[in-house]
């Protein structure tokens, strides 16, 4: 709804304010070639101001001081627009400013240039469908079993995904490894040796390469470091990697656990809604595409 409001606005900003044009429904423009062209706006609500012919309603003020306000960084609130004095001064020197303009558009017959009509028509049925989309969606819900059922089949696949903090000592040789796996054995510490017998880049800090995921490392590395026989303060075997021999050490786990039904709820809702509304504007869109001819001439296309 926000996006759909603020495309409304922009292109009234764009559009309507700046340019003006009598193919939009809620403009109509009567240019007999005299100064003055009376410009008359289908309006509701409070008139606020009347610039000659146009009128600016407190609706158009409210929503673009919303718009400008949204676009404020979040950082600078100061900068948003909230007293009466600076409503009242952005009427004066945006609104009002804009609409004179816009007159003297329509007074220099701009209205009818071939191309402002023709960016008008698009940007009109650009809003068209964004607002059939929204109407046709909107009914659109999705059921407390339905979520249950999604969650039920896929809820293995909506795990975190499992990090697991290794530590490594990468050797030359297969002998080299054999010999500091002898010294593990016999109880030397782990991050002693990778300091003084790695050849990695992380023996400075004991061997520790941090939380990695899958596929960060080699294909090789993966099978070992995430292996289940592998536990936390345990060593692995000696394997062969990317650059030469490696012993493992799992530090520490996280992740890899199921999240329950209640943290996944309004994620798995808004997803099958969006699933649900994709396919009724594809059911539509086949619908009439049955109705009515469509021709394309790929030959014109280079």
């Amino acid at each position: 709804m926000r996006k759909h409001t603020i495309l409304l606005v922009l292109c009234t900003f764009v559009l309507g304010g700046l340019i003006g044009c009598d193919k939009l429904d809620f403009f109509k423009s009567k240019n007999d070639g005299q100064k003055s062209t009376t410009a008359t706006r289908v309006v509701t609500g409070t008139i606020i101001a009347q610039v000659g012919n146009v009128p600016i309603t407190l609706k158009d003020l409210n929503q673009e001081i919303d718009f400008f306000n949204a676009s404020v960084p979040e950082d600078k609130p100061e900068q948003k627009i909230t007293t009466r004095d600076q409503k009242i001064s952005y009427l004066k020197n945006e609104l009002a400013r804009r609409a004179l303009l816009y007159q003297e558009a329509l007074d220099r017959g701009l209205d009818k240039n071939y191309e402002i009509v023709d960016a008008l028509e698009k940007a009109k049925m650009n809003l068209l469908v964004v607002e059939l989309v929204k109407k046709e969606t909107d009914n659109v819900s999705v059921s407390s079993q339905e979520i249950q059922e999604y969650y039920d089949t896929y809820k293995d696949q909506l795990k975190d995904p499992e990090e697991r903090q290794i530590r490594e000592i990468v050797v030359s040789t297969e002998q080299e490894a054999r010999d500091i796996m002898i010294q593990l054995l016999q109880g030397a510490d782990f991050v002693t040796l990778a300091k003084d017998k790695s050849k990695s880049s992380s023996a400075k800090n004991g061997g520790d390469i941090g939380f990695l995921s899958h596929g960060k490392k080699s294909a090789a590395f993966d099978a070992v470091a995430f292996s289940d026989t592998l536990e936390v303060g345990k060593t692995s075997n000696i394997f062969r990697g990317p650059d030469g021999y490696y012993i493992l050490k799992l530090e520490a786990k996280r992740g890899g656990k199921t999240k329950p039904l209640s943290d996944m709820w309004d994620d798995i809702k808004r997803g099958l809604t969006f699933l649900k509304q994709q396919k009724k504007m594809e059911d539509l869109i086949s619908k009439l595409s049955t109705q009515t001819k469509i021709e394309i001439n790929e030959s014109t296309i280079q």
